[in-house]
């Protein structure tokens, strides 16, 4: 059985581990240098900027999701992101991301959001079955990305 629940402080180098583990699966270089003090500040202060929730099974974290808000200007709505959904291999195909993702739609009904947005890789076919089940609009786009550069500063 899984339980879904809110990261706690106590959670915070679980989440690292499974957030270099989500890294490697997708292929992406993961630098774990001082993530646990930044995570901690974003997820913990007064006016967190990122929203984390874990997959627990026999007390120990299998996966998590991760959403931010932000603000839709074609929309003039507030909206979520989905930042992270990732669940150890071990553990997929047994609900736990159904009910990670519904608690993320409840989180971003909660605060008035529209909608909740978020991407996969391109090869990531068994995420998008499984995003489709929940009735998701697919969009094309391209994403961009620009390193911000503070060595001149």
């Amino acid at each position: 059985m899984t339980l879904i629940r809110r990261l706690e402080p106590s959670d915070l180098p679980c989440l690292v581990k499974l957030c270099a583990e989500h890294a490697a699966f997708e292929q992406a270089d993961y630098d774990p240098t001082g993530k646990v003090e930044k995570l901690e500040g974003a997820i913990f202060s007064d006016t967190p900027s990122l929203f984390v929730w874990v997959a627990v099974q026999e007390n120990v974290l299998v996966g998590y999701a991760s959403a931010t808000l932000d603000f839709s200007t074609w929309d003039a709505a507030r909206f979520a992101y989905l930042d992270c959904l990732y669940l150890q291999a071990r553990v997929r195909s047994q609900g736990a991301g159904k009910k990670l993702l519904e608690t993320v739609i409840e989180f971003s009904k909660s605060k008035d959001c529209n909608n909740v947005q978020w991407q996969t890789p391109v090869w990531n076919v068994d995420a998008q079955r499984f995003y489709s089940r929940f009735g998701t609009v697919q969009k094309t786009k391209e994403r961009f990305i620009l390193p911000l550069d503070y060595s001149d500063d």
